[in-house]
C-alpha cells in the first residue's frame, strides 16, 4: 500500500473501524440485486422482482438521511443498532415470504421495512473526518473509502448472484443481512473512534438539505444516478443482444474498475485551487464519458469505454465529500453525505426505468441515450448551482486556508 495510504492507519482504531464498515457496506451491493435473483428463481416473475428491488431503494432513499440525522444527535451506537435490528426483522419476512408464496403486498412492506438499513459509508467517513478533519489526510481517507465502494460493488453481486443460484435462492440476501449484523456490531462496539453526537435544541433542528450547496450536488447526483442505473440495465440488454449476456458482468466490472483505479491515484495527489471547480469538471467528464458508448458495436469496444467512463467517478464523488463538509454544519455531517446517497439512489431506480422503456422501443444500443442525456443534465444543474458551491456558509465544514483562500478570491 503507498504510504499516503498506510499513514492513515497510524491512529488506534482505524484498522478495526474500516474493516467494519467494509462488512458492513456489502449488502449495499448485494441485497437489491440478491433479491431479484431470489424472487425471479422462485417465482419466475422478474416484473415483481424487480418492483420489490426498487421499492427497497427507494426506501432506503427516504429512510437513510432520517436515520442519519438521528446518528448526528445522539450517536452512532444509540441509533445504528435499532435501525439495523429493523432492517433484519423486515429482510428475514421478505424471505419467509417469498419461500413460502406469501401474498405479494407482504413481499413490498419487508422490502420497504428494509429500507431502515443505515448508511454505513457515511457512518465510516464520519468517523475519519472525525480524526483528520483540515488535514491532507481527510482527503486520503475519503478516496481510500471510494476504492472500497467499488470493490463491493464489483464483487458484491457476484457473490449474491453466484450464491442463489448454486445454493438456494435466499442464500444471497440472507449472506447481505449476515454481514450487516456483523459490520455494525462491530463498528458500533469501537467506542473510541466514535463522532461526538451533537444533540440540538427542538427550535435549532432542521435538515441538513436546507444548506443550498448540499441542494445543488443531491440534485446534480441524482441524474449521475440516473448515468449509473441506466449503464446497468443497458449493458445486460446489449450483451444479450449479441448472444454474451454472461459477460455483462464482466464488463460492468470494468466500469467499477476504472474508478477504484481512479480512486487510489487521486488519493494520491495533493491538490490545490477551488474544490468545486474541480467537481465540475469531473461531473463534465462523466458525462462526456457516455458519448462513445453511443458508438461502440461490440462488447470489447464497450468494455475498452466503459472502464475509461469509470475514471471519472471516483475523483467526483472524493471532491463531493469535501465539498460536503464545507456547506453542512459539522453536526449534520452524516445526514449532509446520506442525502447525496440519496440523490443517487433516486437517480439509480429512475435511470434503469427509463433505459428499460427505450430498450424496449428501440433496442439496446439507443438505450446509452438515456446516460447520455442524464450526464447532460448533471452538468446543467452542475452549472446552475456552480455559485451556490462558491459560497459555503459561515462557520461550516472545512478548512480556515479554505475559508481564507476563498473570501479572498471573492474580494478579487
Amino acid at each position: 500500500m503507498p504510504s499516503p495510504y498506510r499513514a492513515l492507519f497510524a491512529e488506534p482504531g482505524t484498522k478495526a473501524f474500516s474493516a467494519a464498515g467494509f462488512i458492513g457496506r456489502m449488502p449495499l451491493s448485494m441485497m437489491g440485486i440478491g433479491v431479484v435473483t431470489m424472487v425471479s428463481q422462485l417465482t419466475g416473475r422478474y416484473g415483481l422482482a424487480g418492483a420489490l428491488s426498487a421499492t427497497l431503494a427507494l426506501s432506503a432513499a427516504a429512510i437513510g438521511p432520517q436515520i442519519s440525522r438521528l446518528v448526528d444527535r445522539h450517536g452512532q451506537r444509540r441509533v445504528l443498532r435499532p435501525a439495523t435490528l429493523v432492517a433484519l426483522l423486515a429482510a428475514a419476512g421478505l424471505l419467509l415470504a417469498a419461500h413460502f408464496r406469501w401474498p405479494d403486498w407482504v413481499l413490498f412492506v419487508c422490502a420497504a421495512g428494509i429500507g431502515s438499513v443505515p448508511s454505513l459509508g457515511a457512518m465510516i467517513r464520519a468517523r475519519w473526518a472525525a480524526l483528520y478533519r483540515g488535514t491532507p489526510k481527510l482527503h486520503t481517507a475519503y478516496s481510500f473509502e471510494s476504492v472500497v465502494d467499488e470493490v463491493c460493488f464489483i464483487f458484491g453481486p457476484i457473490i449474491s448472484i453466484g450464491l442463489s443460484t448454486a445454493w438456494f435462492p435466499e442464500a444471497g440476501p440472507l449472506l447481505a443481512a449476515c454481514f450487516l449484523l456483523a459490520g455494525v456490531l462491530w463498528l458500533t462496539s469501537q467506542r473510541a473512534t466514535e463522532p461526538e453526537p451533537h444533540p440540538r435544541a427542538r427550535r435549532g433542528g432542521g435538515s441538513a438539505l436546507r444548506a443550498p450547496g448540499l441542494q445543488v450536488l443531491v440534485a446534480t447526483f441524482a441524474a449521475t444516478g440516473a448515468i449509473f442505473g441506466a449503464v446497468d440495465v443497458v449493458t445486460v440488454a446489449f450483451a444479450e443482444e449479441r448472444g454474451h449476456k454472461g459477460a455483462a458482468s464482466l464488463v460492468l466490472a470494468l466500469y467499477a474498475a476504472g474508478s477504484c483505479v481512479a480512486g487510489v491515484v487521486f488519493g494520491l495527489l495533493r491538490l490545490s485551487g477551488a474544490p468545486e471547480r474541480r467537481w465540475l469538471l469531473g461531473v463534465a467528464a462523466m458525462a462526456v464519458s457516455m458519448i462513445p458508448l453511443l458508438l461502440v458495436g461490440n462488447l470489447p469496444l464497450l468494455a475498452v469505454a466503459l472502464f475509461v467512463a469509470g475514471l471519472s467517478i471516483a475523483p467526483t464523488m472524493i471532491t463531493t465529500m469535501s465539498l460536503i463538509e464545507e456547506h453542512v454544519p459539522r453536526a449534520q455531517l452524516t445526514e449532509g453525505m446520506t442525502w447525496v446517497s440519496t440523490g443517487l439512489a433516486v437517480g439509480v431506480a429512475a435511470g434503469s426505468s427509463v433505459a428499460g422503456w427505450v430498450i424496449d422501443a428501440a433496442g439496446a444500443r439507443a438505450g446509452y441515450g438515456v446516460p447520455a442525456v442524464s450526464g447532460a443534465v448533471a452538468v446543467t444543474v452542475g452549472f446552475l448551482g456552480y455559485r451556490r458551491l462558491r459560497r459555503p456558509a459561515a462557520g461550516r465544514g472545512g478548512t480556515v486556508e479554505q475559508h481564507s483562500e476563498r473570501e479572498e478570491r471573492h474580494l478579487a
